[in-house]
């Protein structure tokens, strides 16, 4: 990254300064050039006087500046000639490449600071240390989004996801695997679901209308603190995991809005059979047939009123009252019930996510 960077630098210096200026390393190879051809030559003479000093000095009609962030320079820039003013070209390049290679370094250094804390590999004590090193704001709102690929076109969606958010110093992009990545996103204080919902829906759109790439994203909390990037990373992973079970048809899922298939992905699966078995004391879940589960399905989502379900399924209300009578005979449990309806509901989002068998974070 340094020779490349240098190299740029040099190259828009090379019409300004009328001269061959260029840079070295710590073992005298040039790594920079206004001259292309003299990058990846040695001077084993001027490595000798690199030293540990960062003061000029000059050789063989060169002036050079050594510079770095140690006490024994990291590279030196050198100009051609031996007066004054090519001490001051060589002093003033050598500030900028210092500056330049610092704020690079510092922003690699900021991405990959936080990829370590949302991946939980920083200890809880230096995490604030670091925080402070390199002038990363702890009190800022923050939420973590967890892209993943469902299906890819040659394009890269890491790149598509890194344009869409090009300011490096509020947001963050990288990968954990070859299908997901995560964003972390800077938000303003008091944002609500529904926009971070919008801006989920924006990435998904337009990976898919412009890259043909099909992703699903999972959406942790808002939070403030960069200790807590960890638990919305987590989140937006359990996220894509229970949504991937109880709502199959959704491709945006928002921790906050899981409500209690949560509260069920957290459970033992050993206490759910347990759950399944008090609750079908009569008879099996499994006993129920396909237009027997529809009905109840569409029966929950017209908030149990017979009326309207009959209306909706296209049946008489008494057909729809037999059915409910032959649920409670086989099941025990009278839908009509507010409280039976509740314990049916919960019954069933227990089977479904003990048949999906999601992984758990």
């Amino acid at each position: 990254m340094s020779n490349r960077l240098f190299q740029s630098v040099v190259h828009q210096m090379r019409d300004t300064i009328d001269c061959v200026i260029g840079v070295i390393d710590e073992t005298a190879t040039i790594i920079a050039c206004s001259e292309l051809a003299q990058v990846g030559t040695t001077n084993e003479f001027v490595s000798l006087d690199l030293g540990d000093s960062h003061d000029i000095f000059v050789r063989d009609g060169y002036t050079y500046k050594p510079f770095g962030a140690h006490m024994k320079p990291d590279y030196a820039v050198f100009v051609e000639g031996t007066d004054e003013v090519a001490a001051k070209y060589a002093s003033i390049l050598a500030i900028t490449l210092s500056s330049i290679k610092q704020y690079y370094d510092e922003k690699y250094d900021r991405n990959n600071f936080i990829k370590n804390v949302v991946l939980d590999n920083v200890l809880p004590g230096d995490v604030h240390v670091k925080a402070r090193e390199l002038h990363f704001s702890s009190d800022i709102s923050r939420v973590v989004l967890l892209i993943r690929i469902v299906s890819s076109n040659d394009v890269s969606a890491y790149d598509v996801i890194q344009n869409l958010f090009p300011d490096k110093n509020k947001d963050f992009v990288f990968n954990i695997t070859e299908s997901d990545i995560v964003l972390v996103k800077e938000v303003a204080a008091g944002v609500e679901t529904k926009d971070l919902e919008k801006l989920a829906r924006s990435i998904a759109d337009t990976l898919s209308s412009e890259f043909y790439t099909r992703v699903n994203v999972g959406i942790g909390t808002v939070i403030e603190g960069v200790r807590d990037l960890a638990k919305s990373f987590k989140e937006a992973q359990v996220s894509l995991e229970v949504g991937k079970v109880f709502d199959t048809d959704k491709n945006i899922v928002s921790y906050d809005d899981l409500g209690i298939a949560r509260l069920i992905y957290h459970l033992p699966t050993t206490l759910c059979e347990t759950f399944l078995k008090e609750v079908f004391k009569k008879g099996s879940i499994d006993s129920l047939d396909h237009e027997t589960l529809f009905t109840i399905q569409k029966f929950f989502e017209n908030n149990l009123n017979v009326s309207e379900t009959s209306r909706k399924l296209f049946v008489h209300r008494n057909t729809l009252v037999y059915r409910l009578e032959k649920i409670k005979k086989l099941t025990g449990l009278d839908l009509r019930e507010f409280d039976h309806a509740i314990i049916f509901k919960i019954a069933l989002m227990v089977k479904k996510y003990l048949s999906a068998n999601p992984v758990k974070f």
